[in-house]
């Protein structure tokens, strides 16, 4: 429980009217609003935006998980901010945070304490945006977020079986922002208080608005209409092919498409952030603590699993089609310093609840801190959504020895006794053999340092499925490269007299998945001695290539006819042949596959080996 002696009320975030008297205000410039729990913690992106904004001179409150559905006291109790309503839905979609692939409803919320669920609305953003709108219209409202970035175009919406046109426009918002919003927000806070206009911050970089004017000019991308797309599903497919090459470009063009009403034009992102960039942000004074409002509440889930854990880099090449990070994130690596980390791992040490482990030092995977291109003229050029699939770039530079390093300093800080790296790792980027001696000695050495010394028992890893077929509709390595992975995971375990775990993550019904490529999955695993907990049902979430695949039985990128698990028994059916070893399902398997007429595969699964 978080003790209420660790905080001063008067150097927080206010969110009551008590602790803005607080901080001796008269007034507050920007009011963030958000569907999480208020952690001032830099995983958690209010708190990031929040503390950034902060630092240049706005006055900041955050009026987190807001009651929607009283007389919206919430909304009202700090009135009008001077320049604008920020709102965001949390880490999560929304109804990715509520529903299950079956579209149950999740008994845990991860994000509130004691995993309530029920404090935040379907669709958070949109209802918060309408809200604010009705009550205050004349305010600025500027959305982002998870949640905005995978909503920002005309999107299928799994939850609903629909196609739904911009968040920007079903929300009533002012301005959209997408991706890692540090700059574009500080953009639109100092473009509003120089001119208290919203018009004149239409040039921001990284952001969206609806526009009545057609003033497209040669340089744009222009993508089918809303209508188009909802009669024609293969122009919807062909919409986020130019989606996705443009955002994995270095590029300076906007996107336009028009929706059921307006056109949405989207500006070109930022530049990746330079390191100098990337440690000023992780440089903020967080407290690394929940609010004090939450002092007499139950923990927080999420905080529980990350507030020992350290962010290293932001950003993802492998380009996953089941993957909404490199939609969010980017493609291109943005890495802190060494400095920045290590002194922010002294930091933790010297939290009073800090018993000596670091829970994780990674971000999005594991291992490509500090990797870019070795000429980065190509990478200026290249449109391809996958550094790595399907093979590693020969202009990319593999090397760990950066991470290496930092693991060494890392485990010598006084007050740290243990280290695991909880993101999960690309085993195949670190595997890769190049032309470049020095960089294959030290990836072995980086694998070997990080299996003996790194792990805390488990070690995290994502195959995904073992169908040649099914891996390259989700963009990964061939399931050889895992076999080879954990038969070195094995040795180095026995070399150091260790009996560590390796936990594989696999997904059911990805587009293109059939009940008998689960069951050479289940097989697979089978004669490799996994029985699997970590797996997951695919759930169709905005803006990824999967879910245009789900959506519209197509490959994108080649126009096949791809088979879609869209029923609830072929989901099921699925899913159950990760548990093979379970007697009910071992029983359920074996007769449907009697039904379908493959004794072959059934042959292996009685088998004892």
């Amino acid at each position: 429980m978080v003790k209420p002696t660790r905080y001063n009320l008067a150097t927080i975030f206010p969110t009551t009217i008590k602790e803005l008297k607080l901080t001796g205000w008269d007034y507050i410039d920007i009011i963030l609003i958000s569907g999480d729990a208020f952690v001032d913690h830099p995983s958690f992106g209010i708190a990031v935006i929040a503390r950034y904004l902060n630092d240049v001179g706005f006055r900041v409150a955050v009026i987190p998980q807001p009651n929607w559905q009283d007389d919206l006291r919430d909304f009202k109790k700090f009135g009008k901010p001077r320049l604008f309503f920020g709102l965001s839905a949390g880490n999560m979609d929304s109804m990715l945070n509520h529903y299950t692939a079956g579209q149950r409803k999740r008994s845990e919320d991860a994000y509130t304490p004691g995993g309530e669920i029920g404090k935040r609305p379907d669709y958070a953003t949109e209802v918060y945006s309408k809200i604010l709108k009705k009550i205050y219209p004349d305010v600025p409202i500027i959305i982002g977020g998870v949640e905005t970035s995978m909503r920002r175009f005309v999107h299928y919406d799994y939850w609903s079986n629909k196609l739904f046109s911009s968040i920007l426009e079903t929300s009533n918002a002012d301005l959209l922002v997408y991706g890692m919003g540090e700059k574009p927000i500080i953009d639109i806070a100092r473009e509003l208080n120089n001119s208290g206009s919203i018009y004149n911050c239409l040039h921001i970089k990284q952001i969206a608005y609806l526009s009545d004017k057609n003033d497209e000019t040669d340089n744009d991308v222009k993508l089918f209409s809303y209508k188009e797309v909802l009669a024609d599903k293969l122009k919807h497919a062909v919409n986020f092919v130019k989606i996705e090459k443009e955002s994995n470009s270095i590029s300076n063009r906007r996107i336009l498409q028009d929706q059921k009403y307006k056109r949405l034009v989207v500006n070109p992102p930022n530049p990746v952030l330079s390191e100098n960039e990337m440690d000023k942000i992780y440089s903020l004074g967080y407290t690394r603590l929940p609010h004090p409002r939450y002092v007499s509440k139950k923990d927080i889930p999420a905080y529980e699993m990350i507030k020992n854990s350290v962010t290293i880099h932001r950003g993802c090449f492998g380009g996953c089609s089941f993957c909404t990070i490199s939609a969010h994130q980017g493609k291109h690596i943005s890495s802190r310093s060494q400095q920045s980390i290590i002194h922010e791992l002294q930091q933790i040490t010297k939290m009073p609840e800090f018993k000596g482990h670091i829970t994780d030092i990674g971000g999005p995977s594991a291992n490509m801190y500090q990797m870019k291109g070795i000429d980065l003229n190509i990478c200026k050029k290249c449109t391809k959504p996958s550094c790595v699939f399907p093979e590693v770039c020969k202009n990319l530079n593999t090397s760990h020895k950066a991470l290496t390093e930092l693991y060494l300093k890392a485990i010598k800080i006084d007050g740290i006794k243990k280290i695991s790296i909880g993101s999960g790792i690309r085993y195949d980027l670190a595997m890769h053999k190049t032309s470049n001696q020095e960089t294959d000695k030290e990836n072995k050495k980086y694998l070997e340092l990080l299996i003996s010394r790194f792990v805390s028992g488990r070690l995290k890893v994502a195959p995904e499925h073992s169908s040649a077929k099914v891996l390259k509709l989700m963009r990964k390595m061939n399931f050889s490269k895992f076999r080879d992975f954990e038969k070195l995971f094995r040795q180095i375990n026995q070399k150091f007299n260790l009996n560590q775990q390796l936990i594989p993550y696999f997904i059911s019904g990805h587009p293109g998945c059939t009940e008998y490529d689960m069951a050479e999955l289940a097989i697979e695993t089978k004669n490799m001695g996994f029985k699997l907990e970590q797996v997951q049902a695919f759930t169709p979430t905005p803006m990824t290539l999967a879910t245009v695949m789900f959506y519209t039985g197509i490959d994108p990128y080649t126009g096949q006819k791809i088979y879609i698990a869209k029923n609830k028994t072929a989901k099921q059916k699925q899913l159950s042949y990760f548990f093979w070893y379970k007697p009910q399902n071992r029983k359920k398997i074996i007769q449907s596959l009697k039904n379908a007429g493959r004794k072959d595969l059934i042959a292996t699964f009685t088998s004892k080996h």
